[in-house]
């Protein structure tokens, strides 16, 4: 990031947060790897048709003796799309028999691939959370961002999850959607677009859903390449600098999550794992050594692109982080 801009960690000094540390283990997140069946312009992950990466049965072995080590409630697996990874129903299972709530992270349309072929039922067996990406409410954002077609199959794929009763107001089965702005802008405030959501999807589709998180596009990725591409990059860093907001670094993910690489390696979260940046000062950097104890209390790594997670109301996994 520019030198015109402070360094991230003073304004953590300024706010009495530095350093950052975890306040526990909340969120166990496990990226079982890039492979997807879309390339979207906004993944920071990076993830599409052609990526190899993909976790395999062994580390996702590892993933399942640290979570038997804890009592972490919640197991959020993501991707790429994680569904196309061959462990991915394993991992539900598994995780589901510890009695822990599972969070998928899908971008719908592979609910509809013909190798895919019961899946959505399956999360349904097994209470699996959806949390589903849609970038608007409207066809011509949606397939802009993500390819023509998408928002079709989107909506297909809505409509098949409440079939079997998801997104119904008193369901155990929770559809959670995730807008991301298409440009270089802040997200509006979370309650308001998620009442444009929820009215324009049932006026015009007739489908459903439980919340809507809105997140703020973290500068790495495609969306960095895009910012550079359009001249937009400088000026959005300083949006993000402008909007930092010390109640919202206060509640950052990475403080309650660890996220776990397709390879093993651990990270502060998922936007240090697309960096390549691992957990440090001195916490267990690989899931073959987790210890509980050490990376409960670890110091956060952070850099300049935690900005985007502290602007305004603040973005997480699960949306704004000042409600």
């Amino acid at each position: 990031m520019s030198g015109a801009f402070p360094l991230f960690e003073e304004s953590l000094r300024t706010s009495g947060l530095y350093p950052l540390t975890a306040t526990g283990i909340a969120v166990f997140q496990i990226n079982v790897g890039k492979l997807c069946n879309q390339t979207c312009r906004h993944c920071h992950v990076e993830a599409g048709p052609s990526r190899t990466e993909t976790m395999s049965r062994e580390t996702a072995e590892l993933c399942l003796r640290a979570l038997e080590q804890t009592s972490i409630p919640t197991v959020d697996i993501t991707g790429g799309a994680p569904e196309l990874n061959r462990n991915f129903r394993w991992l539900v299972e598994r995780s589901r028999g510890l009695g822990r709530q599972v969070m998928d992270r899908t971008n719908l349309t592979v609910l509809l691939l013909k190798s895919q072929a019961g899946l959505a039922e399956f999360l349904a067996a097994h209470e699996v959370e959806i949390v589903a990406s849609l970038p608007y409410f409207q066809e011509q954002q949606t397939d802009a961002q993500r390819g023509a077609g998408v928002f079709a199959a989107s909506i297909e794929a809505i409509r098949k999850l409440n079939a079997l009763g998801y997104g119904a107001p008193q369901s155990r089965l929770k559809l959670n959607l995730v807008y991301n702005p298409a440009g270089a802008f802040l997200p509006p405030a979370q309650h308001a677009i998620e009442s444009d959501f929820r009215r324009e999807l049932q006026r015009r589709y007739g489908v459903a859903f439980n919340t809507l998180y809105a997140l703020t596009n973290v500068p790495i990725g495609r969306f960095k390449e895009f910012l550079e591409a359009s001249g937009n990059y400088e000026r959005y860093l300083q949006k993000l600098v402008g909007a930092y907001n010390p109640g919202a670094a206060a509640g950052v993910m990475c403080r309650y999550t660890l996220s776990v690489g397709w390879d093993g390696t651990l990270y502060d979260c998922d936007f240090n794992q697309m960096l390549d940046v691992t957990v440090d000062h001195g916490a267990p950097a690989h899931i073959r050594d987790f210890s509980a104890e050490m990376l409960n209390r670890r110091r956060i790594v952070t850099g300049q692109h935690c900005y985007a997670c502290t602007a305004g109301a603040g973005s997480s996994c699960t949306g704004a982080s000042v409600k």
